[in-house]
């Protein structure tokens, strides 16, 4: 019996379910059959008990490349068919391309069979924290005085905000604006409003100055009606706080999943664990060898010390890896068994033994650079697909000499990390939507009054900005045919489709006919923004009106982590950071450096923490590769205009030698033999 069929006999028990829907025995016949369905042959045996342990908390600890997304998927897909609805069923993971995903999977898995159509409108709720923090945000809305049509402020439109808080108190945003942006980040992470701050922060000038421009931000926030990243999340939480609030989102989920556990920060840790307080169904996965965004405020110890919250949890371990070799995998857990902080696990692996480990020796980041093209070109020479080859570093300064020697090389690379959402063109048309639905002079309003030029100067937009009306008639004629044009927007907006709405604002402000210059660069904005309507296409099944205020909600989250810009052909050059969640065939580590990777902080706030997040990177890179690894390092590498001479990084060091093969003029080293004569 296939997947599909098995599925078809347990919604064939689906009129007589409904017809005696309160007793509970015919549950139980139900659960008992699941644990003979094919779909669960479909997992191996430690996925399986996952699956199968619907009550109570959970903890599922999942290695790189283990299968965690198919035992979430199938967890839900196996609640469902236990006769659970989907609209009682949570699941979060922190990236819109994650969720998206998982939405997929479990959509694919319940399409396989016509049984499961009548769900097919009311799937589980599968989303990032903040898309869930959004929702609960809209329905409580009153209480917080915001209205349903709150703007969401992306980290850019954040910047921007604190960098004019900061002018506005005689502050030098380019000494302070990200010292200050992160320590409200930070706090607003930890669960700390702005008056909290004001009334508990320190004394010291940074506190002082922090307090004095976190007042400004939030007035800026309260006067455009918006609400940025991390107040989607701390205000979600001040309204959970709330018992009446609570009870309704406990009633409505009942069983809540986690992906990616272990980057949770205090707030969202606080937010899962209210809702999930009553009935206490919780399954979260998660990989403490995995934290690597400490920086970021996720708390490792969330997942370390989730039985003490959940003492009856019950733990499983995902463990067999199925992207990598053998060889790859015994590198791996030799490096990261030396970190403390994590809860013990093994990987293995039923593939081949594979390659060894390639190291090469480079004089500088010049010559590190063109041996890494010359490998990189052999191996598309020899068949190798370029999308399936990765140069994975630690720091994104390094990425220049990369891209110059690629270019030279005349191979084809992508640069991953520039996010399609933070693209001024980009930008420019989501800010015409906004401005035509805000109707108020905000800030949106004054970024596009002037894109494409229409001859309205600083001045001009000062006076706006004041409400002074002291203009000349001919520019009160220019702003009033803006406004007009707004209006005419606007009812576009309200009931057409999407993608028609985006290409009429494209067309009618000018910015379609502003990149028509031939010049390559607008060129490549054109396409961009053509690209926005082909993504406008998605959200045409919505009604008019609705679908544009899901497009800008997705549109201001999608920001933060993800975009959807069309993956280039070519080989992929990114951060380690940027690369966790991703996998590839053959996988560079470039410079493997004491100092540069292992990155080191100020050593006198140095923690065992600190050192052990730097072995976590190191291993999350490793774990991207499936058949071959290529560590390289250089003698001496200019930085910041400075040529250093640098030792090999300890990493390198802690590979067995016989996991190595070394390459060029590289030697490994070999210790002094005391001789007696």
């Amino acid at each position: 019996m296939n997947q599909s069929g098995s599925i078809a006999v347990i919604t064939t028990l689906y009129p007589i379910k409904k017809l005696l829907r309160n007793l509970n025995w015919l549950r139980v016949v139900v659960v008992c059959y699941t644990y003979f369905v094919n779909y669960l042959d479909y997992l191996n045996s430690e996925q399986k008990k996952a699956v199968l342990e619907t009550e109570g908390p959970v903890l599922i600890v999942a290695g790189a490349g283990a299968g965690k997304t198919k035992t979430l998927t199938h967890r839900i897909l196996h609640l469902i068919a236990s006769g659970i609805s989907p609209q009682n069923i949570l699941a979060i993971t922190f990236t819109n391309k994650a969720a998206k995903e998982m939405r997929d999977r479990v959509r694919t898995l319940l399409e396989n069979d016509p049984g499961f159509s009548h769900l097919r409108k009311t799937p589980p709720f599968i989303s990032t924290f903040h898309s869930l923090g959004v929702q609960v945000i809209k329905e409580n809305a009153e209480i917080l005085n915001l209205g349903k049509n709150f703007i969401i402020f992306d980290t850019q439109d954040s910047k921007k905000a604190l960098k004019d808080a900061l002018i506005s108190i005689g502050i030098d945003p380019k000494e302070h604006l990200e010292k200050v942006r992160h320590i409200i980040s930070q706090e607003k992470g930890r669960g700390i409003s702005a008056n909290e701050y004001m009334e508990h922060g320190s004394y010291d000038f940074t506190s002082e100055l922090t307090k004095k421009a976190w007042t400004r931000y939030e007035e800026i926030l309260n006067r455009e009606h918006a609400l940025d990243f991390d107040d989607l999340l701390l205000k979600t939480l001040k309204l959970l706080r709330k018992n009446d609030i609570l009870e309704k989102y406990q009633k409505r989920f009942l069983y809540i999943h986690v992906d990616e556990y272990q980057d949770t920060n205090k707030v969202q840790n606080e937010i899962i664990e209210l809702i999930a307080s009553k009935h206490r169904n919780i399954c979260v996965v998660g990989d403490t060898d995995q934290n690597i965004y400490s920086w970021r405020g996720a708390e490792i110890k969330n997942m370390l010390h989730f039985e003490r919250t959940f003492p009856e949890t019950k733990t499983f371990f995902l463990e067999q890896n199925y992207r990598s070799t053998k060889n790859i995998l015994s590198v791996a857990n030799e490096i990261i068994e030396k970190n403390n902080f994590r809860i013990p696990k093994k990987l293995f692996t039923e593939n081949s033994t594979g390659e060894k480990i390639s190291l090469y020796c480079a004089r500088n980041e010049i010559d590190e650079a063109y041996f890494i093209a010359q490998r990189s070109k052999e191996l598309i020479e020899s068949g190798v697909d370029p999308d399936q080859i990765a140069v994975l570093f630690r720091a994104n300064f390094q990425s220049r000499v990369l891209e110059d020697t690629f270019l030279a090389h005349n191979l084809p690379y992508q640069m991953i990390g520039v996010k399609f959402f933070e693209r001024k063109e980009i930008k420019d048309v989501i800010s015409y939507v906004r401005a035509a639905i805000g109707g108020e002079v905000g800030s949106d309003f004054i970024r596009i009054i002037n894109v494409p030029a229409r001859g309205i100067g600083k001045t001009t937009l000062k006076k706006i900005i004041s409400g002074d009306n002291d203009l000349p008639e001919s520019m009160k004629i220019k702003i009033e045919n803006f406004k007009k044009m707004l209006l005419d927007f606007r009812e576009v907006l309200g009931k057409e489709e999407v993608s028609y709405a985006l290409k009429y604002i494209i067309k009618n402000s000018g910015i379609e006919d502003s990149y028509k210059t031939g010049l390559e660069e607008d060129i490549e904005r054109l396409e961009n923004v053509m690209e926005l309507v082909s993504l406008g296409l998605t959200y045409d099944e919505y009604p008019p009106g609705e679908g544009i205020e899901k497009f800008l909600t997705d549109m201001s989250l999608a920001t933060d982590t993800d975009s959807p810009e069309k993956s280039k052909n070519g080989v992929k050059l990114m951060t380690v950071h940027a690369s966790k969640g991703l996998e590839f065939d053959y996988v560079f580590i470039c410079g493997l450096e004491d100092d540069l990777f292992p990155h080191r902080r100020n050593e006198s706030k140095k923690k065992a923490e600190d050192n052990e997040e730097e072995r976590r990177l190191f291993y999350v890179a490793l774990t991207r590769a499936g058949k071959k690894i290529i560590l390289t390092h250089a003698e001496t590498r200019t930085i910041f205009g400075s040529l250093e001479v640098n030792s090999r990084s300890e990493f390198i060091d802690d590979i067995s030698e016989k996991y190595l093969e070394y390459e060029g003029n590289f030697r490994p080293k070999v210790p002094l033999i005391s001789i007696d004569f």
